[in-house]
């Protein structure tokens, strides 16, 4: 007998918002506006390629304690202008901080995220656990028009706790006034998401439209989000 929820705890970026997509379109505007192909940066998709390689390194030593906040926002700017031999950090930092006023202004979501969360609306009670900073998380569900889905958003800047770590888990639960045998969370990063609710004991469900291959235990996995909908 398939178990039944109250609460859903969504990850946003990547599982309901279109990151990569509106990570593209940011940085493609800011190429321009910057005009960096006068700096010798003559290939957008070589440039966007560093991008995302700095940026994914640079998160992992964030939410392991490794460096602050403010240093992965001008950090993998920095890092991604040396890879073409521009060796100017004044305009890392000004990259950095026009990216991050443009980027939660994206409105890109993952195919079928507007059709799951209007189907679960009113028979669940919903809420983001996102490791993303406050500020930012809340003006993309702002401008890509699902934040009255969400009764609350958690963030590990709120709680001073990232996922997989268990605390972030434990302060969701508190401020939803939920229990954990009718909560599920849903995300798309297996060592991040699933992991960080497998650890503290709650249900999952693993969104893995690039068929990542892995030993993990998710209760459910998905490759489409539709699929939910034959779930909850």
């Amino acid at each position: 007998m398939q178990k039944s929820y109250k609460h859903l705890f969504f990850d946003l970026d990547h599982t309901l918002w279109d990151f990569d997509k509106n990570s593209e379109a940011t940085l493609r505007r800011l190429y321009v506006e910057f005009d960096l192909a006068s700096r010798g940066i003559s290939d957008f998709g070589a440039m966007y390629k560093c991008y995302m390689v700095h940026n994914d390194k640079l998160w992992e030593r964030y939410r392991n304690g490794y460096i602050k906040r403010d240093e992965l926002r001008w950090k993998r700017m920095w890092l991604m202008l040396l890879d073409f031999k521009v060796a100017d950090t004044t305009l890392a930092h000004e990259i950095g901080t026009a990216y991050l006023e443009l980027l939660p202004t994206q409105a890109l979501l993952v195919p079928h995220a507007k059709e799951v969360l209007e189907h679960c609306k009113g028979r669940y009670e919903m809420h983001l656990i996102t490791n993303g900073f406050e500020t930012t998380q809340r003006l993309k569900l702002q401008y890509s028009g699902i934040a009255r889905y969400f009764t609350h958003l958690i963030t590990s800047e709120r709680c001073n706790s990232m996922k997989p770590h268990k605390d972030i888990f434990e302060y969701a639960l508190k401020i939803a006034n939920a229990n954990l045998d009718e909560s599920i969370m849903i995300g798309d990063a297996i060592d991040i998401d699933i992991m960080g609710a497998i650890n503290y004991g709650m249900d999952s469900i693993y969104y893995n439209p690039g068929k990542v291959v892995h030993a993990r235990k998710p209760t459910y996995e998905i490759r489409h989000l539709e699929e939910l909908l034959g779930i909850l």
